[in-house]
């Protein structure tokens, strides 16, 4: 069972809060041209969908500071500008509605991070400061010899103390790394050191599989501590996959359920149905949807409503048929090629029937 979280100094963006009594937030950035405001839209609105609750875009010149405008009018969900460099951009991404913005303060010069925090103060957002191995100090890189742990956590403290000094306290803090084991030693000494609330993240993660590996070593250990606000699994393609992998870590460690938790067997001699199929088809069709149940994809007919007796409902197959189970026992016979629709048939009244009871429990006065 995951260790109670820390608790951090609760920071808005915009409705969203991260800290405090908060529940981790799931975010993500989007890998369109942000100047192409309609793409921009439409991968928000799918990332929305997948349960994203927070979302980035990479603001790299002024056309990009005037669409965050026009985007923000068209989405639901909080927006950070995400800037490097140059604060012109950062002043302008605020002035045109973002929530929050993302800065590495080691790659501007201080006088200009300190007119990015008057103006973040002037519109009350929050700032997330960002501490990699590209954007650390010379001084600091210097003096340790390489980005290790303790020149991340050197930087975001002596960030910090700058921000504090100019009275601005609505602060994220990310302190990332390609390397798991400092990523999570850096993150381990913030947390002792401070408590404003940390964003968590594996960065340069790579593909699908090694991202998925990386950010539940990394956030997961971390999470089972608990340590960390919010997170972003950092994967090289769709954005959407970094949404559904980040609620499976929270719901494998029990922090939040939120989404369908599929279960399935890794297939054996005994399997006499297109097991691969099947989990494929499920997870596209489960896709999106926010009520946490499990489900139980199992080849065998022997052991499947056995092994999976803690399922909400599932499948076990045989040859050409399978059986269909709620909480272990069997509910009917279905035909291999039925067995999907036939699931969510069972899934959807499930659902309905959850939602009916929840709206006819009584509404307590205190």
């Amino acid at each position: 069972m995951s260790a109670a979280r820390k608790k951090t100094r609760p920071v808005s963006v915009g409705p969203v809060t991260i800290g405090g009594d908060a529940p981790v937030v799931v975010q993500s950035m989007t890998c369109t041209d942000t100047r192409d405001v309609e793409a921009t839209v439409a991968q928000i609105g799918r990332l929305t969908d997948a349960g994203c609750e927070v979302v980035r875009v990479a603001v790299p010149d002024e056309e990009a500071a005037r669409a965050v405008a026009r985007i923000k009018k068209r989405i639901s969900i909080p927006l950070i500008a995400d800037i490097h460099f140059n604060h012109r951009l950062a002043l302008g991404a605020i002035r045109n509605g973002a929530d929050c913005i993302r800065i590495n303060p080691g790659n501007m010069e201080k006088d200009k991070v300190g007119r990015i925090i008057d103006e973040a103060k002037a519109r009350g957002i929050s700032i997330r400061i960002g501490i990699n191995s590209g954007s650390l100090e010379k001084d600091i890189l210097t003096r340790h010899g390489s980005p290790t742990a303790a020149a991340l956590v050197e930087s975001a403290l002596q960030n910090i103390r700058f921000f504090e000094e100019m009275d601005f306290h609505a602060i994220k803090l990310s302190v990332k790394a390609s390397d798991v084991t400092a990523m999570i030693e850096a993150n381990r000494a913030l947390s002792q050191a401070t408590d404003y609330p940390l964003h968590l993240g594996v960065t340069e993660a790579g593909s699908l599989v090694n991202s998925a590996i990386k950010s539940s070593i990394g956030m997961g250990i971390l999470l089972n501590e608990g340590i960390g606000d919010t997170i972003r699994v950092s994967i090289s393609g769709d954005p959407v996959t970094e949404v559904a992998v980040a609620y499976g870590i929270l719901r494998a460690l029990g922090i939040r359920k939120v989404g369908p938790d599929i279960v399935s067997c890794p297939t054996c001699g005994r399997c006499e149905i297109d097991l691969f199929r099947l989990v494929d088809e499920v997870e596209k069709r489960v896709a999106g949807m926010k009520e946490y149940f499990k489900i139980a994809l199992m080849g065998c007919v022997v052991n499947g409503p056995g092994e999976a007796v803690e399922a909400d409902i599932g499948i076990a197959g045989g040859r050409h048929m399978g059986l269909l189970f709620k909480k272990g026992q069997v509910v009917r016979k279905v035909r291999e090629e039925e067995l999907v629709d036939a699931l969510m048939d069972e899934i959807h009244a499930m659902l309905q029937e959850r939602r009916e009871n929840e709206s006819e429990k009584p509404i307590r006065i205190r």
